[in-house]
């Protein structure tokens, strides 16, 4: 194993505590992988296409020997393995998992970009990878993702639920 990479947790479809967990779930039965910290499940409202559910989000960190790519295309697996359907950019979706930092690693390529691009202006995002790596900082920034959440304004509504992890 190498690096933590942490990733955002998302659905605001159907069960969407359940859709979490079992993302969880399928993430810790991945080779090469290990979960090393689940968030807390937070309440928030949708971004961009906003005529949609409430979602609930949360963040994993992973201990991962897999490439950055190789990441991605399991996650999208285990979306896909929970029903999610791409019909609309940032609509409704049973999960959506993003790879949001991977250490120091940099990465833009069409397929990814690391540091998730967006990741700075989303407190749904911010704040649950703060809450299981409260010392973590940005690596293009360098400064502290506490320090770009305290900066962050008009947010999404957010509200701290109850754990992932049951």
């Amino acid at each position: 194993m190498s690096d933590l990479a942490y990733v955002g947790l998302g659905s605001n479809l159907g069960d969407r505590l359940a859709h979490l967990r079992a993302a969880v779930a399928g993430l810790g039965e991945l080779a090469q992988v290990e979960v090393a910290a689940v968030s807390a499940a937070y309440e928030s409202d949708p971004v961009g296409y906003v005529d949609q559910p409430r979602f609930l989000n949360g963040a994993v960190a992973l201990d991962c020997g897999l490439t950055p790519h190789d990441l991605l295309a399991r996650l999208q697996d285990i979306e896909q393995s929970r029903g999610r359907e791409r019909l609309v950019r940032w609509g409704p979706r049973t999960l959506d998992l993003d790879l949001l930092v991977w250490g120091d690693r940099l990465e833009d390529t069409p397929r990814l970009q690391l540091p998730h691009p967006r990741l700075l202006e989303r407190d749904f995002a911010l704040v649950p990878v703060l809450e299981i790596a409260p010392d973590l900082r940005h690596p293009v920034t360098g400064r502290s993702l506490a320090e770009h959440a305290a900066e962050l304004t008009g947010g999404s509504g957010l509200r701290r639920v109850e754990p992932i992890s049951p």
